[in-house]
This record gives C-alpha cells, sequence and structure tokens, in this order.
C-alpha cells in the first residue's frame, strides 16, 4: 500500500490503539457484511508482518483460537487487555466476562 510505503520511507511508524482494531471489527461486519472469523482473519494479518503496529494488546487478543465464537467476544477481550495491561481488574455488565481473570461481573 502507497500509504505504509511512504510511512516506511519516512522512518515512522504506523501504529494502530485497540479501538481503531474494535471499530475496524465492526465496520467490516455491519456495513461490509463480512462474517466475524473472515473479520478477524483480516485483522491478524494487519499485524503479522509487522509494518503496522499495535498501541495495545490487539495481536495478543487476536492470537485467541475460535475468537469468532468466544464469549466474550473480540471486543470484550480487548477492553479486558487494556485494563490488565495497566495492572488493573475490570468490573462490567457483561456476564460472559466472568471467564478473564480478574473481572468482577456487577
Amino acid at each position: 500500500m502507497a500509504f505504509l510505503d511512504a510511512v516506511a520511507r519516512r522512518g515512522d511508524r504506523a501504529v494502530v490503539s485497540d479501538l481503531v482494531v474494535a471499530e475496524t471489527y465492526f465496520a467490516l461486519q455491519y456495513h461490509y457484511n463480512v462474517p466475524k472469523s473472515e473479520a478477524i482473519a483480516a485483522l491478524r494479518r494487519l499485524f503479522q508482518d509487522g509494518e503496522i503496529e499495535s498501541t495495545g494488546v490487539a495481536p495478543t487478543v487476536l492470537a485467541l483460537g475460535r475468537l469468532a465464537s468466544a464469549r466474550p467476544g473480540l471486543v470484550d477481550r480487548l477492553i479486558h487487555g487494556g485494563y490488565l495491561e495497566g495492572d488493573g481488574g475490570m468490573a462490567t455488565f457483561e456476564k460472559a466476562a466472568e471467564k478473564l481473570d480478574s473481572v468482577e461481573v456487577l
């Protein structure tokens, strides 16, 4: 892609936040009718060659198996991972999140 080539030539880095990953995931599904499994596969590829870096936990979360059918899903796991990265826990109303470490379901 021309944009990424230009970024590399300047010696800059292309960086994507977990929020952008979440928004892209929803846009692929709801605006472009891409199935969850294909959206997740595309997002995995985004980080595979190292040309694009993550500011958060997206590459780790995207590496999980069966993520398209996982409960909690991708976005909840991104949120959870962000809290854990900050040495905190997470409080949520999402009952499926009780499967994750350091979560209090309200």
